[in-house]
Parts: C-alpha cells; structure tokens; sequence
C-alpha cells in the first residue's frame, strides 16, 4: 500500500469530517471545525496531518495546536505544541500509518516548540512502543468521566455535600443561562483572567479564543452562565462532539464573593445537567492531575460522582533547558501566590 502525508489545507475537509464521525473516538478537538477555530485564535497555530492511501482514504490523523504566550522572537521561548483526544487511526491501518503520522510530527515542530504533549482522551497503552521510539514518555494523568447518556441521572451520583449547595444556591436565587451575547462573553473573561492571573497562575488564551468560540459555538459548543441578582458570577466553556462527549475546557465562579451562590459548582453541574438533558453520552472533566500530586481541584470535581480514569500524557521534550526554566517559573508563581 503506497501512504503519503498531506497537511492543512491539502486534506480534503469533508472527508476528514466522515474520518472522524465514525471513528469510535472522534473527538471534537481533532474534528475539522476545531481546526478553523484555532486558526482564528491570536497565538494559536493549527497543524493537521494526515495519512492517506492512493485512493485518498484517510488511514490516520492528528490535529495539534501550537501556542504560545508572545509573537515574533519572545514567542520561541514559550512555543509548545498540544495534542487532544489524538491521534485517530482506523481500524485497517497498518502498523507503519502512526509511524509516518509521528515522524511527520516531530519533524514539523520538533526543532520549533519547547515539548509536544499527547492528552489523552482514551488509552493508548496498545501503542505505547511506537511513542517511546518517537521519543515520547508516558506520564500518568488522571481525569473523570460523569456518565450522562439517556437512562443516567447523574444528581444521584452527587455528594450530599454537592446536592446541599446546589439546592441552596438555587434557593437563593442563583440561576443558568445559555450566553447569548458578547457583553456576557466579556464577564465571563474577566472573572476567569482575574482567577488565572492570581490564582491559577498559569497562561490563559487571548481574548480572541473565547470570543470566537461564542461566534462559532453551533459548531463547536456552549458557554452556560451563572447569574445572580442579573450579574455573572460564573461559568463554563465547554465543546461538545455530537451526543457523544461534552467536555469542561474553562470554567470559573466568584466563590469568595459570592459563597452562599457556589458559583464554581452550579456552573460544573450546569454543563452536566445540560449533558443529560441532551442525551449527550457522558461529561469529560479534561484533568484531574497526575496521581502522586496534591491537586485540590481533584476532590472538587471527584464530588459529582464522577468515574476516575488514568489515560496519562505523553510528553517529548525537545528543548530541556528552556523546558526547565518554564517549569521553574510556574513553581516560583505558585509560591509567590501563596505568600
């Protein structure tokens, strides 16, 4: 069988579109919409590539976002290139399609990003020899998947601790609501870059990520809002690919401010409650931290009931010194956060 590569806009996208319908783990984050999407985000750079057949039938595929926090020379020193949910290879793909996907990989950002780092969605562990000899390691990562599919009630699942606060913030008056407008676009990034910036302390994307997910949210998903007294107070961002999966991508509440309102867990349950409302097949929390780290915002999500999954991270550092330096910066913030 003759395999070539083809990249970007040499791929054909209503056939990438069908590649990833139906492979049983399409994803929105490798779906062509998602593609298009990143190409609008400032700083953000999209890569697909593909391996075709000659017959043009796609026998694998990844979508990969290089981002970065500048432009221009500064840019360089935190360019980093993510994978979600990827890559998809079909069922009759040979042994060699991830081989010719990875190489194609590496040698487009190998020399031009700090580290390339697989998210797993799913487990990759059948495939874990072709990413050590790409020079990849595998780390453990866990996440929580929150059942949702036609038949489930996810609020049984709940905490009592969850179940309290939920009926009380809406006892007191807190609602949800579909973002309808800019304007609300606008509150929910102020409270999510105030929340980044001192508590989070990690890189938030430019305005323009979450501006043009709300211009392209029929293709690519929902914002939900937590309202109370007519100010937002919360929410979260979530793509959705098709009944299948909704995923929590950003979300944000005014807890301190508003602690009798619990915004962090009514805009959470929100999207879960909107999930099993739409017979979506199950809420995909993106993250729970690496096993042997303390991660407070593990036992947050771990209370609605959730089920624990360990897909890990694959990680390939290219530039160790600068892989370093960005590392230790994240620490000496995390500290400074904390005097």
């Amino acid at each position: 069988m003759n395999l070539h590569i083809r990249i970007n806009d040499e791929i054909d996208q209503r056939l990438w579109n069908a590649f990833v319908s139906a492979h049983d783990r399409g994803n929105i984050f490798q779906a062509p919409e998602m593609y298009d999407f990143f190409v609008s985000v400032r700083n953000y750079r999209p890569l697909a590539i593909a391996c075709l057949d000659e017959n043009e039938k796609i026998h694998g595929l990844v979508l990969v976002v290089i981002e970065k926090e500048h432009r221009g020379f500064i840019g360089k020193f935190s360019s980093r290139a993510i994978v979600w949910g990827g890559p998809l290879l079909a069922e009759s793909a040979d042994e060699n399609v991830l081989d010719l996907i990875m190489d194609a990989f590496i040698k487009k950002l190998g020399k031009k990003t700090i580290y390339l780092e697989l998210r797993n969605l799913f487990s990759f562990a059948d495939k874990m020899a072709v990413f050590k000899d790409s020079g990849f390691v595998f780390k453990e990562h866990l996440n929580f998947h929150v059942p949702t599919a036609a038949g489930e009630n996810p609020q049984k699942k709940l905490s009592s601790n969850r179940k309290r606060q939920i009926k009380k913030s809406l006892a007191s008056g807190a609602s949800i609501e579909e973002t309808a407008t800019l304007e609300q676009v606008d509150e929910f990034y102020r409270i999510l870059f105030d929340l980044y910036k001192n508590k989070v302390r990690k890189p938030l994307p430019d305005y323009s990520f979450f501006k043009n997910f709300f211009l392209a949210r029929e293709k690519l998903g929902i914002y939900l809002l937590v309202k109370f007294n007519g100010k937002v107070i919360g929410g979260i961002l979530c793509p959705i690919f098709q009944d299948r999966a909704m995923y929590e991508w950003y979300v944000c509440g005014l807890d301190e401010e508003y602690p009798e309102q619990y915004p962090s867990v009514m805009a959470t349950w929100a999207a879960i409650e909107y999930a099993q409302k739409k017979g979506i097949k199950y809420f995909d929390f993106m993250g729970a931290g690496a096993p042997d780290q303390d991660y407070g915002v593990r036992e947050f999500k771990a209370r609605f009931g959730g089920e624990l999954v360990n897909h890990g991270r694959f990680i390939r550092i290219n530039n160790r010194i600068l892989y370093n330096f960005g590392k230790f910066g994240l620490k000496v913030l995390g500290k400074i956060n904390k005097v």
